[in-house]
């Protein structure tokens, strides 16, 4: 394998006849150094490991406070699927696909990767595309469950020398049932910062208009939001997250000094998917080795919004 090439290696474990894994990884390498992890866990699938090029990993895959933060993923507690009836009408089926566990009533969904693809994307660059199954969890009538939505999540990475930029489009599709997301806080980009970066251990957090920790972000129609904080023997490191303005004209956030980061387009209203529609949500994010200036992830944004336009 060349030194410039990317890979997407399946790992695999030397288990026991008779043992099997629960979950699976595949870790994206270039030149043989691993960039990141695409995993797929008993709930859903995520990005982790999430490295910076120097290799330190700047997020939590599973902490004990909240077990379903998968470091870099998506997600979404209360998607509505418009279940036909008798007499042309519909009744309303709420679905949990944010935490592994019931929630507020709701039994957990499964995202289920059920196809990748990796390409080549110009030099140093690379995109993996995806394609996710939104399932409800098993119930009458549905012992698979239900097909709630499909995604369409297309992953591409450009390698710079400092920093790996990654950008990341989720087409949410209703398939066989209109579908409503929201509104709600627990949704729909999430990152959760490795421990050693959260405030308590002497990271920080900031926002474009120079607000800091989390309360000071927490509702805030920040345009972006970045963390940094210590990775171990000494270094730093971080991560920016952009949400693209043109998918988040209602923005807000989540943010916490104890890691998390959370930013979608229905905070604070809902929205409809009908069927054979989409809902589309674009996010970059900027993994760092150091600091990272203001006015550098300023303009790392607004280049962000001009290739997008």
């Amino acid at each position: 394998m060349g030194q410039q090439e990317f890979a997407l290696l399946e790992e695999r474990l030397d288990l026991p006849k008779g043992a099997w894994a629960r979950a699976l990884r595949k870790t994206l390498r270039r030149g043989g150094q691993a960039v990141l992890g695409l995993t797929q866990g008993r709930q859903r699938c995520y990005v982790y490991p999430l490295y910076t090029p120097a290799g330190f990993a700047v997020t939590s895959e599973s902490p004990a406070d909240h077990p379903h933060h998968n470091s870099f993923w998506i997600a979404a507690d209360h998607l509505h699927c418009r279940m036909p009836v008798a007499d042309g009408k519909w009744e309303e089926y709420t679905y949990n696909f944010y935490v592994d566990e019931t929630f507020q009533g709701r039994a957990p969904g499964r995202l289920i990767e059920i196809d990748s693809r990796l390409a080549a994307e110009g030099p140093g660059g690379c995109r993996i595309e995806q394609e996710i199954e939104w399932r409800g969890p098993v119930e009458w009538a549905a012992p698979a469950g239900r097909l709630a939505a499909v995604e369409q999540r297309t992953i591409r990475l450009s390698v710079e020398e400092r920093c790996h930029v990654i950008d990341v489009e989720s087409r949410l599709e209703a398939r066989e049932f209109d579908f409503s997301l929201g509104p709600t806080r627990h949704a729909y980009f999430n990152l959760r910062v490795a421990d050693s970066m959260t405030v308590a251990n002497g990271g920080t957090v900031r926002d474009d208009q120079g607000r800091t920790g989390g309360s000071g972000v927490t509702g805030a129609d920040a345009k972006w939001v970045c963390y940094e904080g210590p990775v171990g023997g000494g270094h730093r490191a971080g991560v920016a997250v952009f949400p693209h303005p043109t998918d988040h004209a209602d923005l807000s956030w989540f943010v916490t000094d104890w890691g998390v980061i959370t930013v979608g387009p229905f905070r604070l209203k809902g929205t409809v998917v009908l069927r054979g529609e989409a809902l589309i949500a674009r996010y970059r994010v900027i993994v760092f080795d150091g600091e990272m200036k203001v006015e550098e992830v300023a303009g790392r944004f607004l280049q962000y919004v001009k290739e997008g336009a």
